[in-house]
């Protein structure tokens, strides 16, 4: 209970608007910093809503995959360059980014992650380390400024960063094809 406790108090503070503009002010910090944290706020509060409606997510998210292509959507959504951009001028859509990053992409991420196997977990990494590879390719070739917001360079920053969390997602997928964890255990 105390996860869910936690979780409400980051997703308390980084809605401070201090903090939130601070986070927004930087392309990079607010796509992989600010974004990822919204996650990893609802993905605490998530043991509280699976304690309290244990057969919604029964019913629901049976075998995880509607929860993982639920997360999928959520963060692919926000990727997009003008939904940023949306996010840092209008309201409205900022509250919508604070409540699906939270609510429709952390809960069914912790939902679904244990109930997809650890076949189901490397074909999801391997997805995000393509889908990051690609969106680094187009923030760093793109000619143009794609978010209003931000700088061109802001922009190639964001792409390297993106090709760097790709990487990293392939080094483990390739350690945990080569190392057999079960010996450390």
């Amino acid at each position: 209970m105390k996860q869910s406790v936690y979780g409400l108090l980051l997703l308390m503070a980084l809605s401070i608007p201090p903090v939130a503009n601070l986070m927004e002010s930087i392309m990079i910090v607010h796509m992989h910093m600010q974004m990822p944290l919204l996650v990893v706020a609802g993905f605490f509060m998530a043991r509280y809503l699976q304690l309290r409606f244990p057969h919604f997510f029964e019913s629901w998210n049976n075998n995880g995959v509607p929860g993982m292509i639920l997360f999928t959507i959520v963060v692919s959504y926000w990727m997009i360059p003008r939904t940023m951009d949306e996010a840092i001028t209008i309201q409205s859509v900022e509250i919508f980014k604070f409540f699906s990053l939270a609510i429709l992409a952390g809960v069914p991420l912790r939902d679904s992650w244990k109930k997809l196997g650890q076949i189901g977990r490397n074909i999801m990494i391997s997805l995000f380390a393509t889908l990051f590879f690609v969106m680094g390719w187009v923030y760093v070739n793109s000619p143009e400024q794609l978010c209003n917001n931000y700088r061109l360079v802001e922009q190639i920053t964001l792409g390297w960063g993106f090709f760097t969390t790709a990487i990293c997602m392939v080094i483990y997928l390739i350690y945990i094809s080569i190392v057999d964890r079960s010996a450390y255990e």
